[in-house]
This record gives structure tokens, sequence and C-alpha cells, in this order.
């Protein structure tokens, strides 16, 4: 199990740089700009801190500030990086088309979740078309007790991952190792019984979406991602998602992985 030496008191940890990296984190696809006040309350930094780091971050061209009281919106050198890494990551596009698909049949928001530290976090969304009750957006972080999608990552991850990440959790929560190892027992049987997860309702962090999600092992990163479907409980039912959509949404990914060349439920490289 965990080591239960979380990575910031490792020597080899950079904090100054994590801190920085915690305040782009702290933007989100809705912000019209963000002040530092606001960047600080997101971030648990103190606003001191968080001043020295929004003006190194526009100086480098990752924030931009434009005059006196105006608020810091992302720069050009953080949208180059994105870019770096879509184009990087094929699988993101080639998913597109499907996931858009998936979502118009089913009625449902299709997302794609990766691991941002101790939360998940929504880097694309398709929704489906005359739908506007769905409210997650990109840039939302889901926690991994009580959400399908962190279920199904912990029960993908190689046990070695799936250490570090809980070390991650604990510190942020009061995740314990025996409720993560529960949690990825069970979702790694709903894996082999369905090939897709469906975290408990009573368990779920908010009652107002029901959701199941299937993992994706993309040959290009060190870990899983996370492809869900979800929708509020009145169009949702929990039948209606184990005996369609959940269905749906396993095939959907399997289709991703027949054009990007890979086996079926194929595990990151050391699993």
């Amino acid at each position: 199990m965990s080591s239960g030496i979380p990575p910031e008191k490792d020597r080899r940890f950079a904090t100054t740089l994590a801190r920085g990296l915690s305040v782009l984190r702290a933007f989100r696809a809705t912000d019209d700009g963000l002040g530092n006040a606001e960047i600080a309350e997101r971030t648990n930094l103190p606003k001191s801190t968080v001043s020295r780091l929004t003006f190194t971050l526009q100086s480098l061209g990752y924030l931009n500030h434009l005059g006196r009281g105006d608020r810091y919106r992302p720069g050009p050198a953080l949208l180059a990086l994105g870019h770096l890494a879509n184009a990087s990551m094929s699988f993101v596009d080639v998913s597109a088309p499907i996931m858009q698909r998936l979502a118009d049949e089913t009625g449902t928001l299709s997302l794609l979740a990766v691991r941002d530290g101790s939360k998940l976090l929504l880097v694309k969304t398709w929704r489906p078309a005359d739908v506007s009750s769905l409210w997650l957006e990109v840039g939302h972080r889901l926690p991994f007790d009580g959400s399908s999608s962190g279920y199904a990552l912990l029960a993908a991850l190689s046990e070695e991952r799936f250490d570090d990440v809980i070390d991650q959790i604990e510190g942020d929560s009061s995740f314990t190792d025996e409720r993560a190892q529960q949690i990825r027992d069970d979702a790694a049987n709903q894996l082999l019984t369905t090939g897709f997860v469906v975290a408990d309702p009573a368990e779920y962090f908010t009652p107002n979406i029901h959701a199941v999600s299937v993992p994706f092992h993309p040959r290009d990163l060190g870990e899983p991602v996370v492809f869900s479907c979800g929708a509020v409980p009145k169009d949702l039912t929990m039948a209606r998602l184990r005996k369609s959509v959940g269905p749906a949404l396993k095939a959907s990914v399997n289709e991703l992985e027949r054009i990007m060349g890979m086996s079926p439920g194929m595990p990151e490289s050391g699993m």
C-alpha cells in the first residue's frame, strides 16, 4: 500500500514550481479573469505568495495582465503549451467525433477526465444537441471518492501508480488506504463483469448527476484517463445507465482503441 510520505516531503520536490502550477490550475474555462485574492482563495496560498507568482508568470507569458486593476487571464505561452500537449496526444482528436456521437445518441454529457493531483480535471466535454441542463464544464474538478470517474481511474492504475496517487489524495482529504482499496477492488470487479464503472448513488459527491465511466490507456501518457457519460437523475436513471448508456460508452471506448490500433482495455505499461 502507500508509503505514507507525501511527494512534497521529498527533497527533490520543487515547492515553488508546484505553487506556480497551482496558480495556473486555478483558472477555469468560465472565468472572466482572476484577481490575486481569488487565486489565493482557490489555491490556499498566501496572497503575498500569489502576487509574486502571478508577476513571474505574467513576465514569462503564461498569464496576461493588461493594466492596473485588471484581472489575470491565461497568456500566449500557456496556449502554446496546450496546443503542444494536444498535438502530442492524438487520441484526444480521434475521440472527439466518437464521443460527440455518443452524447447525441444518449442525451448525456460525455467527458474526458485526467488526474490533476488529488482530483480529476475535466479537459474535454461533448454536449448533446438541445440539452441545457448539464452543468459540468472544462476545468471542473471531480473528487476520487464519490465519482464514477475517480473509481474507474483507481481501478485502472498500476499498483505503483495507485500507491503514489493515494499518497497525494490522503494529503488533501480524509481518504484512507482502506477506503481507496475497497473502491479499487469494487471498480475492478465492475470492469471485469460489465466493462464500465458506476458509483453507488449513495456515495456520490453530488445528488445532481448520475454517471458511468470507462478508463482508457493512452500509449503516450504514463497513466490512464477516463471517459464518462452523465446526466441529471431524472434523465438518466440507474436502470438506463446500466442497461444502455454504460454499454454504449464501453463500445465507444472500444471503437477508439481499435482506431488507435490498441487491444481493448489495454493497460498502461508496467501494470
